[in-house]
């Protein structure tokens, strides 16, 4: 049992612990919502942190907080940011769906840790909070914290994933391989063209992110209550963004319905979505190289990716994908955490959306694993990975559906006929065509060129 002191507010007095720089407010939550031991993330957190010190300063220059509590506030948040004092917000992510309790949360932590500092009486409420609501303070939390781990972690790990892509593709520049389609040999690409196109998903998913960036970008704060700014002078809302933008680099800016951001969290779930959309984007890529890697000498074998641990606790020398693998489970959990803030962003009940935790909490989680999984793919998986070019020219001088080539001289059907009995006889296409048209080795060699294939038109002499 901790030792505890008495501490009160408007709803009675009850125990919270000795150690603790939170009062009664946090303490009613930590009973109220034991549900899964799982706090709001340390960068919510700190967002929330960067909040409550740019409205300290906005009320500062409109006269209504005075600098020795303004500096003290400001000193406090930074405390908070070095990550001092992360277990102080133990508070559920299930809690009120408006976040009132990690926002009480926060402003009781720096309402202790600023009296400490100035040496005079802040209160949690009347000055930590003022000009502000938990409903405008939560939902512009929520965006500067996506914000924040989108351009800080995300955009920069995806640009690092494009650029290893690129290097790779300049590396196995001239390296033809047998395509795919519904798994089955199609006609052939070059290595570098099927690297090229993982590169331009990359591409397209930080442009649809940072489309999205710009409503992100847009802050409810100032609506207070219900959207109406009630308790805010009109000013607070622009100078409030002029402060966070200072604070952080970013530039933000007030929403231009402020309604809007209380009660719908749509530009949360267009984001999610973005990240959605990523995550089908590492998916594939995970999936095909896994498919390429597959053996070493039962299944397709083009590649060998790096090996990083064993594969097996019964099998010795097993070695198995595990960057794609964990990749493809983030994906999935992407995808799961997308239809939760899908319901959380359909429960907007009128002026206030009821879900915020649970939407701020799944929305960033989405953003770590995706920065974390872009990197690990392209410094354990692509950068490394060793091409089996023997497997890859063996693959393409059997395949039959390289007589796709002489359609325009045989005919479909007669094509299908050489593909047939390549198939049948396992004999290489060329051979096939010389004995079912009369066309010598020569023009053949001309027209089943795998490299030449690879460059699209309709083949010719």
């Amino acid at each position: 049992m901790k030792d505890t002191r008495p501490v009160q507010d408007s709803m009675g007095t009850l125990n919270v612990p000795t150690d603790a720089l939170y009062g009664a407010q946090t303490q009613r939550a930590i009973n109220n919502f034991p549900m899964s031991g799982r706090a709001l993330p340390p960068s919510f957190i700190h967002a929330l942190a960067l909040v409550k010190q740019a409205c300290a300063q906005a009320n500062f220059e409109l006269g209504l907080l005075d600098l020795t509590k303004t500096q003290a506030l400001s000193s406090a948040v930074e405390a908070i940011l070095k990550g001092e004092h992360d277990a102080q917000f133990p508070v559920d992510i299930f809690q009120t769906g408006s976040g009132t309790s990690t926002n009480m949360n926060m402003n009781e932590v720096l309402a202790t840790l600023a009296s400490r500092i100035s040496q005079q009486t802040i209160h949690p409420n009347d000055d930590v909070n003022m000009s502000q609501s938990s409903n405008d303070v939560i939902p512009s939390a929520i965006h500067v914290s996506a914000m924040l781990a989108v351009t800080q972690q995300l955009l920069p790990n995806l640009q690092h994933l494009s650029n290893t892509l690129e290097r790779k593709a300049q590396a196995v520049e001239g390296i033809i391989k047998t395509g795919r389609t519904h798994l089955m040999d199609a006609m052939p690409i070059s290595l570098s063209q099927e690297i090229r196109a993982w590169r331009q998903q990359i591409i397209d998913n930080i442009s649809r992110l940072s489309s999205s960036l710009e409503r992100v970008r847009l802050l409810p704060q100032g609506a207070t209550a219900v959207g109406t700014g009630i308790n805010a002078d009109p000013k607070f809302a622009e100078i409030f963004c002029q402060k966070i933008s200072e604070l952080t680099h970013i530039d933000f800016k007030p929403m231009p319905n402020l309604f809007i951001g209380l009660s719908s969290q749509d530009t949360a779930l267009e984001l999610s979505g973005q990240l959605n959309v990523l995550g089908a984007s590492l998916m594939k890529i995970a999936n095909d190289l896994r498919w390429m890697n597959a053996g070493p000498l039962a299944g397709l074998g083009e590649i060998q990716l790096p090996a990083l641990q064993p594969g097996s606790s019964i099998m010795p020398g097993k070695v198995n994908p595990v960057i794609p693998e964990s990749v493809a489970m983030v994906c999935a959990q992407i995808s799961g955490n997308h239809t939760a803030i899908t319901i959380g962003a359909q429960s907007g009940n009128f002026q206030l959306n009821v879900m915020l935790p649970m939407i701020a909490d799944n929305l960033l989680y989405s953003i770590n694993i995706a920065a974390n999984a872009a990197k690990q793919l392209a410094d354990q998986a692509i950068a490394g990975f060793v091409v089996n070019q023997a497997q890859l020219k063996k693959a393409l001088d059997v395949n039959p559906i390289l007589v796709t080539a002489l359609n325009t001289v045989v005919g479909y059907e007669k094509g299908a006929a050489i593909a047939k009995e390549a198939y049948r006889s396992q004999r290489p296409v060329l051979e096939v065509a010389l004995e079912m048209t009369d066309l010598d080795r020569d023009t053949l060699i001309r027209y089943l060129d795998p490299a030449k294939l690879t460059q699209g038109g309709t083949p010719t002499l």
